[in-house]
């Protein structure tokens, strides 16, 4: 679980250190300065991502193939809140379909050994 938890948090840092110039206003700012901010927020995304795989992880009994798959599905579950709440883009139904097939992908991730 503490894997899960830190890796919801790292991806709040990453996606707002990425995306988080989207927003209307930002092109004004120098693109030398967005990098230098992106990669202040991206340094507490690292203290929680890294512990999250090599820590935790691994202890908790995931596979590193397990561990991605996880990264992703909270990244894209995070990225989805982000890009409705904060930079205001409609979700759409196609979106929707993607993110069915995806959920296809972790359930043959974790299929269970032997079968």
């Amino acid at each position: 679980m503490k894997t899960i938890a830190c890796l919801l948090v790292s991806n709040c840092f990453m996606t707002y250190a990425w995306y988080g110039h989207l927003k209307k206003g930002a092109a004004d700012v120098p693109l030398f300065k967005l990098i230098l901010i992106s990669w202040g927020i991206a340094f507490f995304e690292y203290l929680f991502m890294v512990p999250a795989n090599n820590r935790f992880g691994l202890t908790e009994g995931y596979s590193p193939f397990q561990l991605k798959t996880i990264q992703e599905v909270i990244s894209l579950l995070v990225f989805c809140a982000f890009a409705i709440f904060f930079l205001k883009e409609p979700l759409r139904w196609n979106y929707l379909v993607a993110f069915l097939f995806i959920i296809g992908a972790v359930y043959f991730m974790f299929y269970p050994k032997g079968r």
